[in-house]
C-alpha cells in the first residue's frame, strides 16, 4: 500500500507547493472540459428536442412530397415540382388498403391583421382530416369541418402563439382577421404544441384548403386537378408501412402516367425514416461540436506538459537527491505522472460542474434545450485523465532518466 501512496503524497506536495502554477494548469483543463460538456449538451439537447417532435406524431405516418423540377439541366429544390394534387390524396385514401385517412395541405405566407395588431404568418390550407392526422387539440372553439370545407367558408383556426400576438388575453372566437384583402372569422384556437415535423402549429393559421385555393393563386395541372404541397397518410398499423409505401408509389405512377424506367416525380417517407436521418445528422453535429471544444482540451494538455517540464527543471536537485538515496526510475517517473494526472483529473471534475452550470445558463438565456448525459461526463473525465497521462509522460520520463551526479550539480 505504501508503494502506491508515496507517489500520490509526493505529487500532492508538488501541487500545493506551487499553488498559482497548479491553479493555472488546472484552469486550462477546466475550461476545456467545460467547453466540451456545454457544446455537446447543446447538441444532444437539440437532437432530443427534434426527435421528440418527430415521435409525437407517431410511427404510423407516411409523408408524400412532390419531386424536384429540372430546368436547363439544373435540379431545383426538394418539393419544387407541382406533381401532387388533391385528387391524388383522395385516390390514396380510397384505393390503397390499410389506410385510415389521408390529409393534403398547402402553405403560403401573408400579412395578418386584427384590430391594431398585425403579423406575418404561415397560412396552411387543410382538409378536415388534418386534425386527426397531426393530432391537433383545441383549446377553445371548433376545428374546420366538412361543411366549411365543402363551401369554402372564410373561417380560420389560430395557433396559440398567433392568438396571443393578435388578441392577447381577449377572446378570439368569432373575431375577424384579415388575410391580405380577405376577412376571415376565427372559429377555434389550438392548444400549444411546440415545434413539430411540419413546423410550429403554434405560429400557423389554418383555413380550409378550398378557401386557400380561392383567395390565393393556386396552381392546377393540365388535367385541371388542384396542386397541393404535401399529403400525410395515416395508416391503420405500422406493420403495413412498407407495403402501403409500395402501393402508393404504384398508384401515383399510374395517375401521373410515368413511363417504365422513369424516376418518380414524388417521394414517400415514413416518420421512422425521418427520425433515423435526423438522428444521424444531429449525432454528427454533436460530435462536431465536441471536436471543436476538444481543441481547448488539447491546449490545456499542452499547458500541462509545459508546466511539468518546468517543474522537472526546477526540481532537478531534488530528483538527484532522491536518486542518490536509492529512489528508482519507476518511483521518479510515477511521481510526475501522478502529479500531472492529479491536476488534469481535478480540472476534469471541476470542469464537469462548470460545464453543467454553463449548459443550464445557456438553456435559460438562449431558450435552448440542453442535455448533460452520463456518456458526456464519462468522456470528459476520461479524456482529461488521459491528457494528464499522455502529456505528463514525457516530462516524467525525462525526470526519471536524469543522471544523479549531474542533477546534484544543477543550479
Amino acid at each position: 500500500m505504501k508503494r502506491w501512496l508515496d507517489p500520490i503524497r509526493t505529487a500532492w506536495v508538488g501541487v500545493v507547493s506551487h499553488k498559482l502554477r497548479s491553479f493555472l494548469t488546472i484552469l486550462g483543463v477546466v475550461i476545456g472540459v467545460a467547453a466540451v460538456i456545454t457544446l455537446m449538451s447543446i447538441g444532444k439537447g437539440t437532437s432530443a428536442r427534434i426527435l421528440s417532435s418527430f415521435q409525437s406524431l407517431g410511427s404510423d405516418l407516411l409523408f408524400v412530397q412532390p419531386g424536384t423540377t429540372v430546368s436547363s439541366g439544373v435540379r431545383g429544390a426538394f418539393g419544387s415540382a407541382s406533381s401532387l394534387t388533391l385528387e391524388d390524396s383522395m385516390a390514396i385514401a380510397e384505393q390503397v388498403p390499410n389506410i385510415e385517412t389521408a390529409a393534403s395541405s398547402s402553405t403560403t405566407f401573408t400579412q395578418v391583421v386584427a384590430d391594431n395588431e398585425n403579423i406575418g404568418s404561415m397560412i396552411t390550407g387543410i382538409v378536415p382530416e388534418y386534425q386527426q392526422v397531426y393530432k391537433l387539440n383545441l383549446e377553445e372553439g371548433n376545428f374546420i369541418g366538412y361543411s366549411q370545407y365543402d363551401t369554402a367558408q372564410k373561417v380560420a383556426v389560430l395557433g396559440s402563439t398567433v392568438k396571443e400576438t393578435l388578441f392577447g388575453e381577449d377572446d378570439a372566437i368569432g373575431q375577424p382577421i384579415r388575410l391580405g384583402s380577405t376577412v376571415m372569422r376565427v372559429i377555434g384556437v389550438l392548444e400549444p404544441k411546440g415545434q413539430s415535423l411540419m413546423g410550429s402549429s403554434d405560429q400557423t393559421i389554418f383555413i380550409p384548403l378550398t378557401t386557400l385555393q380561392q383567395i390565393f393563386t393556386q396552381s392546377r395541372t393540365n388535367r385541371g386537378e388542384h396542386v397541393v404541397q404535401s399529403i400525410a397518410v395515416l395508416v391503420t398499423d405500422q406493420k403495413y408501412i412498407t407495403q402501403i409505401s409500395e402501393d402508393i408509389s404504384e398508384l401515383l405512377r399510374y395517375r401521373h402516367q410515368l413511363a417504365l424506367g422513369t424516376d418518380d416525380d414524388f417521394s414517400i417517407t415514413s416518420v421512422e425514416q425521418l427520425t433515423s436521418t435526423i438522428s444521424e445528422a444531429t449525432s454528427t453535429l454533436t460530435l462536431l461540436l465536441g471536436a471543436i471544444a476538444a481543441i481547448s482540451l488539447l491546449v490545456g494538455g499542452i499547458g500541462v506538459m509545459n508546466i511539468m517540464l518546468v517543474s522537472v527543471i526546477e526540481r532537478t536537485r531534488e530528483i538527484g537527491i532522491r536518486k542518490a538515496l536509492g529512489a528508482r526510475e519507476r518511483e521518479i517517473w510515477s511521481q510526475f505522472v501522478v502529479e500531472a494526472a492529479f491536476m488534469t483529473l481535478s480540472g476534469g471534475v471541476i470542469g464537469i460542474i462548470v460545464g453543467w452550470g454553463a449548459s443550464r445558463i445557456v438553456a435559460r438565456l438562449a431558450s435552448l434545450q440542453t442535455l448533460v448525459s452520463a456518456d458526456i461526463v464519462i468522456l470528459s473525465v476520461g479524456v482529461s485523465a488521459a491528457i494528464g497521462l499522455f502529456f505528463g509522460f514525457y516530462p516524467a520520463w525525462q525526470a526519471s532518466r536524469l543522471n544523479p551526479i549531474q542533477a546534484l550539480r544543477h543550479e
